[in-house]
């Protein structure tokens, strides 16, 4: 029986936020699971609360993987992990692209995905804008897969198949924003004709986001847990926390029965891949709390502190020469925390590209 402080303290560990280490981007620990962009600089601060090194390592890459969203990846990882984001079923791909843009979307299964990777290589073969990539690729994909756009008067494929699929179309995520640019990935993994490997992706999220049940994974994966069930691993620990169920790889049950104590305090992005566990109210008691942490629109980041999350920041960037955070805790702070917290502000201006930060707690 274990509750959730044990939780906890097993997954800041796994992530690597017990203690910042020196090693390059590619060679920490969560690049396993991924790294999310949210906002810009959101993937570099995840970075900085992991490691002093640099933020540029060229065996890295911006890639629409775990529900298309832009995530940071080995270009070494991209064979296994194109075949493990494949489908299972027809039924898994049209839970994946469900939308109400595309309400028949979901009837052409694995072959949405089939077509809309093809299209994608026959169009992207330089870097390219995204909105000219978009208008290629709508041209190529069944009418299923589109929608009719009002204020262009023209039709686009819908964005669920578009970034869902665009891994196995060998597109990396040059750059977001207004200038959003997308290229090919060179020597791209083939489009796969099978899934392979979920039960490795189902392992990995477990290694950093356990104890956790076919539920919480599904929610992760974007699809239904009647599917995650059909592949679930078999060789996968038990365990009980505060009387629910989950599960664990084997080989992670020791560290999960000792973790070390959490004595560290790190400002996260939103998103950040702590963030990613899908148990939200383990990672976060109470609704309220809840609400402040994952927002509608505009998630702010979180205050880590001794394993518990215990607060949100956000961040403005004053004439490109410092950084300004305003930190919201949910409770008082103790003097400590305030001091460790302006600390690490300074690891924030380093992920901004900026010498200085200041912080002002609400």
């Amino acid at each position: 029986m274990a509750d959730r402080a044990q939780v906890m303290a097993f997954r800041v560990a796994a992530h690597g936020l017990a203690k910042r280490g020196r090693a390059k981007p590619a060679d920490l620990d969560v690049l396993d699971l991924g790294v999310q962009e949210y906002m810009p600089g959101s993937l570099q601060v995840a970075l900085a609360a992991r490691t002093t090194a640099d933020f540029d390592d060229d065996r890295l890459l911006m890639v629409w993987a775990a529900r298309g969203a832009p995530h940071l990846h080995r270009r070494r990882d991209l064979p296994a992990l194109v075949q493990q984001l494949w489908p299972l079923t027809d039924a898994d791909a049209a839970a994946r692209i469900k939308s109400g843009q595309m309400p028949d979307a979901g009837k052409l299964g694995i072959e949405a995905f089939r077509v809309t990777a093809a299209a994608f290589r026959e169009v992207l073969t330089r870097s390219m804008a995204r909105g000219e990539v978009s208008t290629q690729v709508s041209k190529r994909v069944p009418r299923q897969l589109t929608y009719e756009c009002r204020s262009c008067k023209a039709r686009h494929i819908g964005g669920n198949i578009w970034q869902v699929a665009g891994l196995a179309g060998g597109v990396e995520v040059e750059s977001r924003g207004r200038e959003a640019t997308l290229g090919p990935i060179p020597g791209a993994p083939p489009i796969p004709s099978a899934n392979e490997g979920m039960a490795d992706l189902i392992a990995t999220y477990l290694r950093f986001l356990g104890p956790a049940t076919p539920a919480e994974v599904a929610k992760y994966v974007g699809t239904t847990t009647a599917e995650i069930k059909r592949v679930w691993p078999a060789d996968l620990a038990e365990v009980t926390v505060d009387g629910k169920k989950g599960w664990l790889p084997a080989s992670a049950v020791k560290k999960f029965e000792s973790p070390p104590t959490p004595e560290s305090v790190r400002l996260l992005p939103g998103m950040d891949p702590l963030l990613q566990a899908r148990d939200r109210d383990l990672l976060v008691p109470g609704r309220d709390r809840q609400k402040e942490v994952w927002r509608i629109l505009g998630n702010p980041g979180v205050v880590l502190a001794d394993g518990e999350i215990v607060g949100v920041w956000r961040a403005k960037l004053v004439a490109r020469k410092r950084v300004d955070l305003t930190v919201t805790p949910f409770g008082p702070l103790t003097p400590p925390q305030r001091a460790d917290i302006e600390e690490e502000s300074m690891h924030v201006a380093r992920a901004r590209g900026v010498p200085s930060a200041t912080v002002t707690f609400e």
